[in-house]
């Protein structure tokens, strides 16, 4: 065991898209610096949905705390400003008994909101929301999209008219706040930071090597029982609503239930889905000011890249 009194203060973060081992590295250096995980994954955070977010079971997780993983009921949505809160009370309760927090996951906004803050009135106000997602799933979105034009000329340029969930958001965040996206974001970064020390790592894959772990990590969600899980939640709740089961592969899975797709189409689906999401995640984090890069290859050991993550904090 390595106990690091520098890492007391810097907390590892490791960061990196879907499919990329993250979770398995941040147990691996959890055990040699007597720390514990707090996930950063939108929707890891929730119950019932284990097998297709990919949560660690408990064996894989081999004695090493975790946090924010399956905690939240599944019917309850979460900002990144929320999430962001409950990360910083991990945190605190992890030091407090003098252990080192990891922070482990892929979701660029909540990483963001972590490392930059996010301004104040960012939280979701859901009857707003939904009346937004209600024009929008009516035919509204040219509407809207003229609407956003006005607003914020220069934010609707990085806003295409089907990205249904920037449009929405960008109206919303409008709607609760009475100024512009951009106003918005620009007061955000001129704000006093109060945030944690994070020490950035990222791990980087070539995209190639990425799709084939993607490619093999469906097949072994699928294995694990997956369909299952949608079967038992479509039971216990018909109407499949939730915002957090709009993740990639409910749907599709649901479709396969409805014999409107076959199995060998439903894994090919969600890895194609699943690759694009992982592109969106890498072109994010391009974006993020990153303190440690990892290149990764299938060679690679949790050892070797321990070790450097550890020389480069040190």
């Amino acid at each position: 065991m390595i106990k690091i009194k520098f890492l007391t203060e810097l907390i590892p973060t490791i960061l990196a898209p879907t499919a990329s081992g993250k979770t398995d590295l941040a147990i691996y250096l959890a055990k040699k610096i007597d720390g514990e995980v707090i996930g950063l994954d939108s929707r890891q955070i929730y119950d019932q949905i284990p097998i297709g977010t990919a949560q660690p079971t408990i064996r894989e997780m081999d004695g090493v705390v975790h946090h924010l993983i399956g905690e939240k009921p599944i019917d309850e949505p979460i900002s990144a400003g929320q999430y962001a809160k409950l990360v910083r009370s991990c945190v605190k309760s992890i030091k407090f008994r003098e252990k080192i927090p990891i922070v482990c996951g892929g979701a660029g906004l909540y990483y963001r909101a972590l490392n930059r803050g996010i301004f104040e009135q960012s939280k979701s106000e859901l009857d707003i929301r939904k009346n937004l997602e209600d024009m929008y799933d009516n035919g509204n979105a040219q509407k809207m999209m003229d609407s956003l034009k006005k607003i914020d000329p220069k934010y609707s340029k990085h806003v295409h008219i089907n990205n249904r969930k920037r449009l929405i958001r960008a109206l919303e965040i409008y709607e609760i706040t009475g100024k512009a996206p951009s106003e918005n974001f620009n007061n955000q970064k001129n704000k006093p930071r109060h945030n944690l020390n994070l020490f950035s790592i990222y791990l980087n894959w070539d995209r190639s090597i990425l799709k084939e772990r993607i490619s093999k990590r469906t097949s072994n969600l699928i294995k694990k029982g997956w369909i299952d899980e949608v079967k038992t939640l479509i039971e216990k709740y018909p109407d499949f609503d939730f915002h957090s089961l709009d993740s990639i592969g409910y749907r599709q899975i649901v479709l396969y239930l409805d014999n409107r797709i076959s199995l060998e189409n439903l894994e090919l689906e969600i890895n194609t889905k699943t690759y694009q999401y992982a592109v969106k995640q890498i072109k994010w984090f391009r974006k993020e000011k990153i303190d440690f890069i990892v290149d990764m290859n299938s060679d690679t050991t949790f050892r070797h890249t321990t070790k450097k993550i550890l020389s480069a904090i040190v």
